[in-house]
């Protein structure tokens, strides 16, 4: 089984490094890397070149955003399995793509996720924030839950079955794929027990951030799947609240 890891980035010549790193330093050994730059002109690119033996393939072009990128990766993609590691984050310890390869052989499912940590930007020991993700129940969707994107793996042939990121959601993308997958499509995940991903504060991602646009875009993620948008999504900024209390 081969697993296809894209990592998208753009000016991120302070992190990419240990990002690569733990990569090419997994137990697994079938794994396909590649690397979508967006245009970077801080020393990023100088890096990628450092290892590109390491990394099964590597392009350098202005794109559309992060999920444009994200889309030229699963396109360029060639492994079962695709996950995602951006450049602020790292995977939690060397163990995570053999956990991830060991759920879909023994479990037979089409797609995995697990937990994640927030991480002081500068040193990554210090946790700031644990999100649990917890067993998949598909009505947890009506509540805002999602499993965070960075920790979640799906087979190559569901996003050709069902589509990439819809790039008309430049904020929640990754929302809709998932809303799109799990619960329009009910494709079978399971919940890996353990923290897959360490994530930097301050990066592409923000905990805590829900803004107005990102309310109305989760609001059109059900409306353009043709699904009743729930009254109880607007518990969704409350249902994060209890992440900030969790420390693993």
């Amino acid at each position: 089984m081969k697993v296809s890891i894209i990592t998208t980035v753009l000016n991120s010549v302070y992190t990419i490094e240990e990002c690569i790193l733990s990569v090419i330093s997994q137990n697994f050994n079938n794994i396909e890397y590649i690397v979508i730059d967006g245009g970077s002109n801080d020393g990023t690119i100088d890096i990628i070149k450092k290892y590109e033996d390491k990394i099964t393939r590597w392009i350098s072009e202005k794109d559309n955003g992060i999920y444009d990128a994200l889309n030229k990766g699963i396109r360029l993609a060639t492994g079962d399995i695709i996950g995602f590691l951006h450049s602020d984050d790292l995977y939690y310890d060397n163990n995570v793509i053999s956990d991830v390869v060991e759920v879909f052989t023994d479990s037979k499912v089409d797609s995995c996720y697990g937990d994640l940590v927030y991480v002081d930007r500068n040193n990554t020991d210090r946790l700031i924030r644990y999100w649990k993700a917890g067993t998949y129940k598909r009505s947890s969707f009506k509540y805002g839950w999602m499993p965070h994107h960075p920790t979640f793996f799906c087979k190559r042939d569901v996003y050709e079955k069902y589509g990439l990121f819809n790039l008309s959601f430049p904020l929640a993308a990754d929302y809709e794929l998932m809303l799109r997958f799990l619960y329009k499509y009910e494709v079978s995940t399971e919940y890996i027990q353990k923290v897959l991903i360490k994530m930097r504060v301050g990066g592409t991602s923000r905990p805590g951030s829900y803004t107005l646009k990102s309310v109305i875009e989760n609001y059109r993620s059900w409306k353009v799947n043709g699904l009743n948008y729930p009254p109880t999504m607007l518990l969704k900024p409350f249902s994060k609240i209890k992440q900030y209390f969790i420390k693993g």
